[in-house]
This record gives structure tokens, sequence and C-alpha cells, in this order.
């Protein structure tokens, strides 16, 4: 049970969100987040078999989730989450060989549970499944590195996680594009929990420097000390 909530954190990470979603979820700007989500579900309604319109509609829905989660607002993540799995699955059905859309329904599966634990063993397995058939379809995106390292980061030693693992999935993603803000963020939170936090600070502000228009940022890089 414990193995399956770990991954409930799992977050949009992604390099490549359309422009006006990036920006919305850069500044935490829920109103505007909520009007693109409605916006690619509608999109999807009109075009049930096509895959892409429903992946919009759920990274939408994802981001949603992640910044009420950012906000500590976890009934309104899994209100999010919950609407993109229902299009992430769509998607997958669609189009089961896209590794990206496997990554989008497991980080939405964990983006349920925080708000209800009991969900762990229905949402928690499909997190794990879906997140590790990402990194078998695309083992040369970042973003599913990315997004196993996030749980892995949650993930006790004695469950098979832990810190170490996760800056391996971490680094693995920043070998691939060492341009991606959202890795350098997530660097630097894992080792500010192994205590060096002057290297998490050194990996924070490179995110801020590749995307300093993200206010999550700035609020970890603030949380961080010095030494």
């Amino acid at each position: 049970m414990r193995r399956l909530l770990i991954f409930a954190v799992l977050s949009a990470t992604a390099a490549d969100l359309p422009a006006g979603l990036r920006k919305a979820r850069d500044a935490q700007d829920r109103p505007a987040l909520d009007k693109l989500a409605a916006d690619a579900s509608a999109a999807a309604q009109a075009k049930a078999n096509d895959p892409a319109a429903l992946y919009s509609a759920a990274i939408h829905e994802l981001v949603r989730a992640e910044v009420a989660m950012e906000l500590r607002d976890k009934n309104g993540a899994r209100s999010a989450a919950e609407s993109g799995i229902r299009a992430a699955e769509k998607a997958v059905a669609l189009k089961p060989d896209s590794g990206e859309y496997h990554r989008v329904l497991g980080a939405l599966c964990g983006q349920v549970i925080p708000a209800n634990p009991l969900a762990g063993l229905r949402y928690g397995r499909c997190a794990l499944d879906e997140v590790n058939k990402a990194v078998e379809l695309s083992p040369k995106s970042p973003l599913v590195y990315l997004s196993r390292g996030v749980g892995n980061y949650y993930l006790p030693p004695s469950f098979g996680g832990g810190p170490d693992l996760a800056l391996k999935d971490i680094d693995k993603a920043l070998q691939l594009d060492p341009k991606d803000a959202d890795a350098w963020l997530w660097k630097g939170i894992v080792l500010r929990k192994m205590n060096r936090n002057a290297d998490a600070r050194q990996a924070i502000s490179q995110s801020q420097k590749l995307n300093p228009a993200r206010v999550w940022t700035k609020q970890q890089l603030e949380k961080t000390p010095e030494k």
C-alpha cells in the first residue's frame, strides 16, 4: 500500500507544454488554467476518436492538478486528475504505443491519491505501471525519466526508491535534455533532501535561469538553505 501511495505527486514535467498553458502554470494562474482546460476538453469531445485531442485534454488537466497541489488544494488536484484520466485512458486505448500518453496517464493517476488515500491501491498501481510502460516505450524521452525520478524521490529506500535512485533518473533526463528547467528544479529538490543544500541551490538557480517565470521555482529556492 505504501509503495503505491508514494507515487501520488508525479507532475506534468513537460518541457514542451503549449505556450499559453505553460505561462498559466508558471504563474499559478488557476482561472486561466480552468479556461484552457475547458477549451481542450470541448475540442476532445468534438473529436472523440482523435488521440491527439484527447491527449491535449489530459495534459491540460494534469497541469491543473499540478498547480492545485503546489497550492495545497488536494481536492482540486483530485477533481482535475479524475477528469484527465478519462481522456488519457481513451488516448492510450487509441494509441497504445505512445510512451508519452502512458506517462501522462500514470501521472494523472498519481494526482488522485493525496485527496483520497483509500484510492491508493487502484490509482497507485496505475501510476506505477503506466510510468514504467512509458520508460519501456520511450527510453530516449527525458520526461519519462523525470516522472520516474519524481516518484522515486517520494518512495523510501526500504520500498525500493529513495533520493539516490531519484537523482539517477533525473540526471538521465538532464543528459537527454540539459535545458529542461523542470528537471533542474527537481534535481535541486532531491539534493536538498540529501542535505546537499549548496548543490541544491545551484540546481534550482539553474532552473530559474532557464525559466524565470515559474513561481514554484522561486518558492523552492527561497526555502532551500544556503549551506
